[in-house]
């Protein structure tokens, strides 16, 4: 057999966390997973709990879905959803409400996917969306699943790597105060974030020479210091270290002039400053099949791009797109990985 044919047989094993099950998690794994022919390419495994599947195939009226719940220590089964409970107690499903079951359930079901994949059951874990208040407690104080995933695989930095097949940003600084960002973008960490990005695209994408931009922090990147100086004594400097290493990282460029140009087809990556300034144009132009990847861990994390959406829960509303995206992400970058 030749190494090609092996590649092609080489299937996954992609775990796929619950999330809030009163948010529109659970919809958006039921419809993403429907789809039969994903299971032919990866082998996947819903931690979280039979019964609120069941509860939203139910509500939502899905005829052609179904799924093998484990019994405790039964190997996965190829070809089948398969599904971990991860709780015993009793426990009410309530679309829409934001409460602290739908935050418990979702650490337990993180925490369980975890576990296996530091036993190395699985290869990558998407995660549906999490309530980032209602999930808090003495074992999660995150601002989310990116910093949850940097700390407990003990990485010394991450990128968060919003991605689709048009579209590819990660932002400098991610879930910290508005008001915080200028304390935080230092020369060394915007140099971190753009090789995190260079060795994504090489590692994860396949893109053998990936082209980089980068944006300003200030209105028309700072107007030669005239609205702020960062771009002239930290973002330039950074740019040319890379230039002088022989990678194309280009910019400061002023944000508004270059999407509104549409200048980001001309990059493979685009590296924002912020977490707006990134997912405001992500969202804009890639919302329905976007994902968002952890970049510059050992392990594979991917995430639909949006949140709980507690106003359209259990209403059978849900777009499952974005949840089909990034479990084929991270089948992919699974697959890339393992060349």
């Amino acid at each position: 057999m030749s190494e090609r044919q092996e590649e092609m047989l080489y299937t996954p094993t992609i775990g796929i966390t619950i999330g809030d099950i009163n948010g529109i998690g659970p919809e958006v794994i039921i419809k993403a997973v429907s789809e039969q022919k994903m299971l032919s390419f990866a082998t996947l495994v819903v931690y979280g709990h039979g019964k609120v599947l069941s509860h939203y195939k139910k509500l939502l009226e899905i005829q052609r879905f179904s799924f093998h719940q484990l019994q405790q220590n039964e190997p996965f089964r190829k070809g089948k959803l398969n599904v971990v409970n991860c709780w015993d107690e009793n426990f009410e499903v309530t679309p829409g409400e934001d409460n602290q079951t739908g935050g418990k359930c979702a650490l337990a079901a993180l925490q369980a996917a975890v576990a296996d994949m530091k036993a190395n059951k699985i290869d990558a874990v998407v995660t549906a969306p999490i309530n980032k208040n209602n999930i808090q407690s003495d074992e999660f104080q995150f601002p989310g699943h990116t910093e949850f995933f940097t700390q407990t695989f003990d990485a010394e930095s991450s990128l968060m790597f919003l991605c689709s097949d048009k579209l590819k940003i990660g932002v400098a600084t991610g879930h910290i105060p508005l008001m915080s960002i200028k304390e935080h973008l230092t020369q060394p960490l915007i140099q971190k974030k753009v090789q995190l990005m260079l060795n994504s695209l090489k590692k994860d994408f396949g893109i053998q020479r990936p082209k980089v931009a980068v944006l300003g922090l200030n209105p028309h990147a700072g107007e030669e210091g005239l609205l702020g100086k960062e771009e002239q004594e930290i973002i330039t400097p950074a740019i040319n270290d890379f230039k002088e290493k022989g990678e194309f990282v280009f910019g400061p460029y002023p944000s508004d002039g270059f999407f509104g140009n549409h200048n980001q087809a001309n990059f493979d990556g685009i590296l924002a400053m912020y977490h707006d300034q990134g997912l405001i144009p992500f969202k804009t132009l890639a919302f329905e099949d976007g994902v968002n990847f952890t970049a510059g861990l050992k392990v594979v994390r991917t995430s639909p791009d949006h949140g709980t959406a507690y106003n359209i829960a259990g209403r059978g509303l849900a777009n499952e797109q974005s949840m089909r995206s990034a479990i084929y992400m991270a089948i992919d970058i699974c697959r890339k990985r393992n060349d």
